[in-house]
């Protein structure tokens, strides 16, 4: 009986919802990938539930404060976060000390998109290919570093990836998401970074920099005349991606309408042409096979941060 009136008041609770304003948080600062997606699709929602869906940022510990937010918040389907290949992926692997855990306290709820990191060097590192930045390097041992947007974010593990397969030593300088990273490489405050396309898309596309390659297995259609880093590092390939997560008691009604709204914005051609636009590629797909994409890389970042023993706390 108890039962049965769980399950109905879940059946009511999902064909009311949304009754009000949803949040989702970005746990990075304005202008990062999951920043300029989560909006995207976020204002698609807006119209389509009839609620608004507002953008929080979060800002903090590679994604570690906006994350903590939403794992303790009621789980009534009215917070949910833009996470990221960071934030659900490689912080499971390097934090030992996390006040949540990535894959217990959330529900995965609809992936977005998909897209390569690309590594790009700052306008006063004259190199334009990944073996003259290795030669350049290994020619100014000490005086290169390189940007993230936090540690734990994909660029860090990336950069640490990069120096494991060259032998080059590079410091690394965490910034508070990736948007003021990428400044800082334009103003050649940092020699490189290996960061998430879509906030260097623009700049890419403008000449303001080169991009030296992407980091895919296959080189993207996107920047076709754009090599891969394992074309110069065998085995080199990490991929960001950014998707929906709601704290993990959230009602399955409630995460599988959410994800068919998802799915319908990503299907639209505006919106398939604004991804695009950021170097990312739609990824519909249901609950279940987010998770099994969380789960996967999750240890394959353990397995990469045991080896090389990269800790964030």
């Amino acid at each position: 009986m108890a039962c049965g009136l769980r399950l109905a008041a879940t059946a009511s609770m999902a064909q009311s919802y949304p009754a009000k304003p949803i949040k989702w948080v970005v746990p990075s600062a304005p202008g990062d990938g999951s920043d300029s997606v989560g909006r995207l699709i976020a204002d698609r929602l807006s119209r389509s539930l009839g609620q608004p869906v507002v953008i929080d940022n979060k800002p903090g510990a590679g994604g570690v404060l906006g994350s903590e937010s939403v794992a303790k918040s009621v789980a009534d389907g009215y917070t949910m976060i833009v996470g990221n290949a960071g934030s659900h992926g490689i912080n499971a692997a390097i934090y030992t000390r996390l006040s949540y855990d990535v894959v217990k306290d959330f529900v995965p709820v609809a992936l977005i998109c998909t897209a390569p990191n690309v590594m790009v060097a700052g306008p006063g590192v004259k190199v334009k290919t990944v073996a003259e930045f290795i030669a350049y390097a290994k020619a100014n041992p000490g005086k290169i570093n390189y940007a993230s947007g936090g540690i734990g974010s994909s660029s860090h593990l990336s950069g640490e990836l990069f120096k494991s397969l060259t032998g080059v030593e590079m410091s690394h300088i965490p910034y508070k998401g990736a948007a003021p990273a990428v400044t800082a490489v334009l103003s050649d405050e940092v020699s490189v970074m290996i960061g998430n396309l879509p906030p260097w898309s623009g700049h890419i596309k403008s000449g303001k920099v080169q991009a030296l390659a992407v980091t895919t297995q296959q080189r993207y259609a996107g920047l076709a005349d754009v090599p891969t880093l394992a074309e110069t590092l065998p085995g080199f390939e990490t991929v960001a991606w950014f998707g929906v997560l709601a704290p993990a008691a959230t009602p399955k009604a409630i995460v599988e309408r959410v994800n068919r709204e998802v799915n319908e914005a990503l299907a639209q051609p505006d919106v398939r042409e604004r991804l695009a636009t950021l170097g990312c590629d739609p990824a519909s797909g249901t609950p279940e096979a987010f998770a099994s994409r969380i789960n996967t890389e999750v240890a394959r970042w353990k397995k990469l941060a045991t080896e090389k023993n990269i800790r964030a706390d």
